[in-house]
């Protein structure tokens, strides 16, 4: 299985200047013009993946990062895109500093997003489906699991898992085509496992986003946590950077409870975890004793991941 997000299509240079008039756009209508030229882009980036794996699962991450994240900070930048949108520099300026966050990983990101701007979401979802039914037709077999965000409440979950069925449904029936996809969420804040059990009844996986699972579980910032966690080890308080290595006491218990509460109603919810915690030898280990599916991790640690699964089954065989 590959795991995409779909932010880092969104980085890709040929689509910043789309993007960015997007994110800018005052009306729904601006945004769904600005959406329409990302669409053929997004296909083309699912049709490549899609062949690529010659049938294996592709997990996608729906659009996930605080929308200031792809704007211009230098002026000569924000000057050409005031050109290019025909609107004044000024304008732009107000605009940027109006999506400026104190707290960006904890504001108007993920699900929230799709919440304001549901058309971004149905975009992508229209991305992977048409995607999708290019290769299908082409022979390959396809099976896209989207994956939606930040989601912490059920009702979240609810509203955007019906609008991107309800996308990829008139997308197929359009098509006459029989495509197998999955719709589940990113299990990353402490509410979601604490709900787990509601939020299963909506979702067919469950990935636990460890790295912000972990920032929220601490109340450690990821991007300043390197200024102290070096004394916290080395006085004694922390045995392990708990962004290195999976913390089993509090996170483990918080994907502990999860799982025990989603597959109580749902038996046959898929689970996994993804972030850097995958390729670490104690926390795959620990995945497996939990009763997860599968693990996730960045390419160069996939040789240590794969393993220490293997060593896992067979110590736990015995």
């Amino acid at each position: 299985m590959v795991y995409v997000e779909l932010s880092i299509c969104f980085f890709e240079e040929d689509r910043i200047p789309a993007v960015r008039e997007m994110i800018l756009s005052n009306t729904e209508e601006q945004r769904l013009i600005s959406l329409e030229k990302l669409l053929p882009m997004q296909i083309d980036d699912f049709v490549k993946i899609f062949e690529v794996m010659e049938g294996r699962p592709v997990n996608i991450r729906l659009l996930d990062p605080p929308l200031h994240e792809f704007l211009p900070s230098d002026d000569e930048t924000i000057e050409e895109l005031a050109k290019s949108m025909n609107i004044e520099t000024n304008d732009i300026k107000k605009r940027i500093l109006d999506l400026e966050e104190f707290n960006p990983m904890l504001g108007h990101r993920g699900c929230r997003v799709a919440i304001t701007y549901p058309e971004i979401y149905q975009m992508q979802a229209k991305a992977i489906i048409e995607a999708a039914i290019k290769v299908t037709k082409e022979g390959v077999k396809v099976s896209p699991e989207i994956m939606i965000p930040l989601v912490g409440e059920v009702k979240e979950l609810k509203n955007i898992r019906e609008l991107v069925i309800k996308t990829v449904e008139n997308t197929i029936k359009e098509e006459g085509l029989k495509i197998d996809y999955t719709v589940g969420t990113m299990i990353e804040i402490p509410r979601a496992c604490l709900t787990a059990d509601e939020i299963a009844k909506e979702a067919d996986f469950f990935s636990f986003g460890t790295n912000d699972l972990t920032q929220m579980t601490f109340g450690y910032s990821r991007d300043d946590a390197g200024k102290f966690l070096g004394q916290y080890m080395d006085k004694g308080i922390l045995d392990k950077d708990p962004f290195q290595v999976l913390d089993q006491k509090g996170v483990g218990k918080l994907i502990k409870m999860a799982t025990k509460l989603s597959k109580e109603v749902n038996p046959i919810i898929k689970l996994g975890i993804c972030g850097e915690h995958g390729g670490e030898p104690s926390s795959v280990e620990f995945c497996y004793k939990m009763g997860l599916d599968y693990v996730s991790c960045s390419p160069f640690r996939v040789p240590i991941a794969r393993l220490t699964a293997a060593q896992a089954f067979i110590k736990n065989m015995r």
